[in-house]
């Protein structure tokens, strides 16, 4: 097939035990699906249906196990935030899947880091504007190694932990989520049809903060695997 422009070239992600890649297709998150960052946030960690935010697949930046990649600043941010999350990488097509089924749809999984302008994400609020590009920025997604879940299995809990420039920030545990892996999975699967590809970022426990120019984000999943960036 002939296109009238260059046809880009799709972002991908390694995966652990192989040469061959994971082709990124879409990236959604959850907002605020632990309670203790809820209540950092300001809101209240009642079990309310999960939301959803995207990031475009250019935002994701591939950070392979034992390496560490480079994220560039980006503009118009004074307040640039760091969220651990755990990804999850869908292997099937799910559409309006129950929480008994939704892990049959999951390939693998990685950590991530979710970027945050949030000054600008903070400013969008205040004026009850869309705070899309808060989130959906280049190079705001950066992902680790993917790891097969034939290989893990379903990590259901674990600590999951960030530090920058070696002083820890966030701390949690994966069983602190307030919906949990297949739920996420079955109510997002409600709204739309997931497709392989897609890549699904959980949410971050309590401590999000400021990350600068110069510094060194690594972060950890128990029974997941690493990440580690610097930002230029």
């Amino acid at each position: 097939m002939a296109y009238v422009i260059d046809a880009p070239e799709p972002r991908s992600l390694p995966v652990a035990g192989t040469s061959d890649r994971f082709p990124v297709r879409r990236v959604y998150c959850v907002g605020r699906n632990y309670a203790d960052h809820a209540r950092e946030m300001g809101h209240d960690p009642d079990r309310e249906p999960p939301f959803f935010f995207m990031k475009p697949a250019e935002a994701v930046v591939a950070c392979p196990d034992g390496s560490t990649a480079v994220v560039a600043y980006p503009t118009q941010t004074a307040n640039l935030h760091h969220e651990i999350e755990l990804a999850v990488a869908i292997g099937t097509s799910a559409a309006a899947v129950t929480p008994d089924e939704a892990l049959n749809h999951v390939y693998g999984y990685g950590v991530a880091v979710d970027l945050t302008r949030r000054d600008m994400q903070d400013d969008a609020k205040a004026l009850r504007r869309p705070w899309d590009l808060s989130k959906g920025f280049d190079e705001s997604a950066p992902i680790s190694t993917i790891a097969p879940a034939s290989d893990i299995g379903h990590p259901s809990e674990g600590r999951i932990t960030v530090a920058v420039d070696g002083t820890t920030r966030q701390d949690g545990d994966l069983n602190q989520q307030i919906w949990n892996v297949a739920e996420v999975i079955s109510a997002l699967s409600h709204a739309i049809t997931l497709l392989p590809g897609d890549i699904i970022l959980t949410g971050t426990p309590a401590g999000v903060g400021p990350v600068e120019r110069g510094e060194t984000v690594i972060g950890s999943i128990a029974g997941v695997g690493t990440i580690a960036f610097r930002v230029a």
